[in-house]
């Protein structure tokens, strides 16, 4: 893990983030919610593309760090916002409900923890997998909203499986942080007084 700025990880991560605004454009500016939807879908199925290129050919960095999960989460609360907006039953605005405070709850406890000197908490299995599941989940339950026929409900069983899922992990994830949360905070403050 180094300094690096200018690798293949770091620049499809950003890509990913440029997409944001592309994949809101088509739902709501050409109102293309399909093609939005399809969209999203390839993004959150891209999700594990930097990390293996960075594992597998040595480019991680410490920009990667940051980059990798700013772009899932801004292509997840994108996603989660179109569903609230489009008019989707209740249930699956209450799913996007549970997805959205899970992720406000989990930026408020990582500025926390840095501002009180922590030291940096990696990223769980179970969070990851999670996060992919919900980016699988949301672009499904928008395409199954604008879709008539034979595939509409295969399409919904789809999207509830993968979110049941994803919130599932998500929560499982978010309770396994708690006690590692504690111990770099402990390790960050020990390293802070040993400098």
């Amino acid at each position: 893990m180094d300094g690096r700025i200018a690798t293949w990880p770091n620049l499809i991560s950003l890509v990913r983030l440029g997409c944001v605004p592309w994949f809101l454009y088509l739902l709501w500016g050409a109102e293309r919610p399909a093609q939005a939807a399809w969209l999203l879908g390839l993004l959150g199925a891209t999700d594990w593309i930097d990390g293996w290129i960075a594992r597998r050919y040595d480019q991680g960095s410490e920009l990667g760090k940051i980059l990798d999960p700013t772009a899932d989460r801004a292509l997840l609360v994108a996603g989660a916002i179109a569903l609230l907006v489009e008019d989707l039953p209740g249930a699956v605005h209450a799913f996007v409900w549970l997805v959205l405070v899970r992720e406000v709850v989990i930026a408020v406890v990582t500025v926390g923890l840095a501002a009180a000197g922590a030291r940096r908490i990696d990223v769980v299995w179970a969070g990851k997998a999670g996060t992919l599941a919900v980016m699988f989940s949301l672009p499904l339950l928008l395409l199954a909203h604008h879709l008539d026929g034979d595939w509409a409900t295969p399409t919904w069983i789809g999207g509830w499986g993968f979110g049941i899922a994803g919130i599932a992990l998500g929560y499982y994830a978010a309770a396994q942080y708690v006690p590692e949360a504690r111990r770099a905070l402990a390790e960050g403050r020990a390293a802070r007084r040993h400098d």
